[in-house]
């Protein structure tokens, strides 16, 4: 353990008072990619609109096809209710076609008696043979000699029976065709109506292989402008700061640390320490690892000095909108002042040129006892040093 300590304190020291060798400077990210992004995302939007228009016209059929699948409903549901109504007339002339029946039968037995006593009193047979041997009412009313002697009430009731008889088959015949006629039509409206569903629910599945095509599509588009956006922050990015830090290289007479006037920042923090902890973990991992510096970059293999504070905090829990990746500038202002002696680490520590925001080219994380983590420059690369070491210390750190 004692020996591992001693490497690991060889190596900070050795990357406070040493540089790491020069490396081949690695081009910030050129208008030609951008342009190339560019292209791919313009060729991912036409591929996203071609499949919009092809699900807006699915859409369309889907819309169409669901109106006549619920006319169909609506013309099956009016139907079933209509055979209800033909069903139930049918079962009630049934019904009163059968009382008619029974009352036609049991006036046969009746005209039977009379015929009987009629012969007893005095009659021919040949007059009630008729009577007898009649199969009905329609054969007795056919006899009217015969009935005439059988009396004028008895007359008029028989052809009372005849005539609800003939009505109640009448009605139960119109009421059995109208049955059928109905059984038929709500068939058909039923094989209408399925084929309206099929085609509604086969539309519905392509609408769906659709819309699952179009959602891959839109992914891929947005990952194309992430691309394209990506570059072109980090190409203004890498200009601006790679124009401030030039700047402050022939800038005479800079101050080792700016006086006060008064600049501020948030009002608030968003921070834990125990996540700003994590953040400083994070910067001394990547100096330790000997991690390049590349304009424009934020990890996970290389950093600027605004994009190592990014990945930083990003790695200690804060995520977009809350955090975002800025220019060193704008980072003082995204941040709360504190004064140098309140430092705690994780705080940032910024450096400019003529001492104003709009100047500040450089940004770096605190790590206590005055020493913090930063990326440096291409030669340097990521570095362990003194808060001193870079002339241009703004008088306030910023508390994220």
């Amino acid at each position: 353990m004692k020996k591992y300590r001693a490497i690991s304190l060889a190596l900070v020291l050795g990357l406070t008072l040493t540089t790491a060798p020069a490396l081949a400077k690695t081009p910030k990210p050129t208008l030609a990619e951008i342009e190339a992004a560019k292209k791919v995302e313009a060729a991912k939007k036409k591929a996203a609109d071609a499949q919009a228009a092809k699900l807006a016209a699915a859409n369309q059929t889907l819309r169409s096809l669901t109106a006549k699948a619920n006319a169909a409903t609506t013309l099956y549901v009016k139907a079933q209710k209509e055979l209800a109504i033909a069903a139930a007339a049918a079962q009630a002339a049934a019904k009163y076609a059968a009382e008619t029946a029974a009352a036609v039968l049991e006036a046969r037995r009746v005209i039977g008696r009379l015929a009987a006593n009629a012969y007893i009193m005095g009659g021919s047979m040949t007059d009630i043979e008729p009577l007898l041997s009649s199969n009905g009412p329609q054969d007795l009313i056919d006899q009217l000699s015969t009935l005439s002697t059988l009396g004028v009430k008895n007359s008029i009731a028989l052809e009372r029976f005849k005539a609800a008889e003939v009505v109640a088959r009448a009605a139960k015949k119109a009421a059995d065709e109208a049955k059928i006629a109905q059984q038929k039509a709500t068939e058909k409206v039923a094989a209408a109506k399925k084929v309206a569903d099929d085609a509604k629910a086969e539309q519905a599945k392509e609408v769906a292989k659709l819309q699952k095509v179009q959602d891959a599509l839109m992914k891929e588009l947005l990952s194309a402008r992430k691309v394209r956006t990506t570059l072109e922050q980090q190409r203004q990015l890498a200009l601006l700061e790679e124009s401030q830090a030039n700047q402050a290289d022939i800038t005479p007479g800079q101050k080792n640390v700016w006086p006060d006037i008064g600049f501020k920042g948030r009002s608030t923090i968003r921070t834990t320490q125990a996540q700003r902890d994590k953040a400083v973990a994070y910067a001394k991992a990547q100096v330790l690892a000997r991690k390049r510096y590349v304009w424009g970059s934020q990890g996970p293999n290389t950093f600027d000095c605004s994009g190592l504070v990014y990945a930083a905090y990003k790695s200690a829990g804060l995520k977009w909108p809350d955090w975002d990746r800025l220019n060193s500038a704008l980072y003082s202002g995204y941040t709360k002042h504190v004064s140098l002696n309140e430092l705690v680490p994780g705080d940032l520590l910024f450096y400019s040129y003529k001492g104003t925001i709009s100047t500040i080219h450089h940004i770096t994380i605190y790590a206590g006892n005055g020493m913090m983590w930063e990326a440096n420059s291409t030669p340097k690369g990521l570095l362990f040093s003194s808060i001193y070491s870079i002339k241009g210390l703004m008088p306030f750190g910023g508390r994220v």
